[in-house]
């Protein structure tokens, strides 16, 4: 058994990391921690050696579930000797240790299997997939954010889009995530294993809190900007201010399917979304309590069972759940007023602003009185920012009760678009060429 404790002793950490560590010091704050708690003798031999040389890790793990439920590194980060991410620690006569810095959300799922179908099945599966096909998104960042820049040229993306959307991790000839790949937080990561997903990036390695999940900030991080400010949306409605200024002793860490109102005053995004609250069940399913795609370039009622579809989920069931989420505080009357002003608000952008919009696009490129480069073209960047932008204000603003947004960063700014693109599409028609 010796050998298992001097294997494991390096299990995470290779030897070149190894060494480099070790030039770094002990930086373990406690010494002589002791760390039992049921572990097998593999796993304390891991807490022993992380200790030293990652001890913030340690204390993330050491406060967690995990830890209490004697779940320890060895667990998640062993790998079978012929997977694709495995690398060899040790090797001692027969025996050889093999792991993976990456963990994938197949590891979450041999535990956590209802969790994960239930992600598989949202639209959170498709952060990255439905980037893949999209030749524009990847000359944007490439070619004209990253100037085609030999060297240096994947930076936007790798800095930017993968850090929320993910990317396709790949491996160098050791087995290691490249550092092109990798690290990311991206929501829809593909992992060499081939499952999607980033359980990470909303229960934050290696605590894995509930508690975090549960706080606004948690989706924050990748849910804001002048495209979807929800964190802005929500820190500007009536849910905001309540949880801004009264939510330091509300109830975080409930169990799963006990959290209601009396834990909290207000509700955040997991509320809304994905705790169960009344006779809701708790569900990682982001996209089932949805009515309306609010961040294409149409809203459309969703009505599609493709994980890749932009209208992925049930519209009007999604709407009868979110009805049910809202009444736990609400009368009715308030619940389906406040459906009845956004769904006007949705409809108004798309009847009097998309459409328009598109129908002059379309006249001027059949007349060949479009720019090559889009973001030369002052018609279609205009165009961009009226879908992508404030469209999505507008919308997403009306629909989660934030009237700034709704109005003066959505509406007051998608006329202004509007009138602008008349403007240039008249000069266009009238001269036959471009300004």
């Amino acid at each position: 058994m010796n050998w298992i404790i001097r294997a494991v002793t390096l299990l995470i950490l290779s030897g070149p990391a190894v060494a480099q560590d070790a030039a770094m010091g002990d930086m373990a704050q406690v010494k002589t921690i002791e760390v039992h708690r049921g572990l097998t003798v593999e796993g304390r031999a891991c807490v022993d050696c992380h200790k030293h040389f990652q001890p913030g890790i340690l204390a993330d793990w050491k406060d967690s579930r995990h830890a209490h439920a004697g779940v320890s590194c060895i667990d998640c980060h062993a790998v079978p000797a012929d997977s694709p991410m495995a690398v060899t620690h040790a090797e001692l006569g027969e025996e050889i240790v093999t792991v993976s810095s990456l963990v994938s959300p197949a590891v979450c799922g041999r535990c956590h299997v209802k969790a994960k179908a239930q992600f598989d099945a949202s639209g959170h599966f498709r952060s990255y997939h439905q980037i893949i096909p999209k030749d524009n998104l990847h000359a944007l960042t490439q070619v004209h954010e990253g100037q085609s820049h030999p060297e240096f040229g994947g930076a936007p993306n790798e800095t930017g889009c993968m850090q929320c959307h993910g990317t396709k991790i790949k491996l160098n000839g050791d087995n290691r995530p490249t550092p092109d790949t990798w690290p990311n937080n991206g929501m829809g990561n593909i992992y060499p294993d081939g499952a999607t997903g980033n359980c990470t990036a909303c229960h934050s390695r290696h605590k894995f809190s509930i508690a975090e999940a549960r706080k606004p900030n948690a989706c924050a991080s990748c849910h804001l900007g002048p495209d979807h400010p929800n964190i802005e949306i929500y820190t500007n409605s009536k849910h905001g201010h309540i949880y801004n200024t009264d939510s330091d002793d509300w109830n975080w860490d409930t169990a799963p399917d006990a959290w209601e109102p009396g834990d909290y005053r207000a509700p955040t995004c997991a509320t809304c979304h994905m705790s169960g609250i009344g006779d809701l069940e708790v569900t990682h399913n982001v996209t089932e309590r949805l009515y309306w795609n609010l961040w294409a370039k149409e809203s459309k009622v969703r009505g599609s069972d493709d994980v890749l579809s932009p209208i992925l989920g049930d519209g009007p069931a999604g709407r009868e759940k979110m009805k049910k989420v809202c009444n736990n505080c609400h009368s009715t009357l308030h619940t389906d007023g406040f459906f009845t002003q956004g769904d006007k608000a949705v409809n108004l952008y798309n009847e009097a602003y998309y459409r328009p919009a598109t129908a002059m696009l379309e006249e001027l490129r059949e007349k060949d009185l479009l720019k090559a480069n889009p973001w030369t073209d002052e018609f279609q960047i205009t165009y961009y920012y009226l879908w992508h932008h404030q469209g999505r204000r507008a919308r997403q603003g009306a629909m989660m009760g934030a009237a700034d947004y709704a109005h003066w960063h959505g509406f007051f700014e998608l006329q202004q678009d509007l009138y602008k693109l008349q403007q240039i599409h008249k000069a266009r028609l009238e001269s036959g060429a471009i300004e």
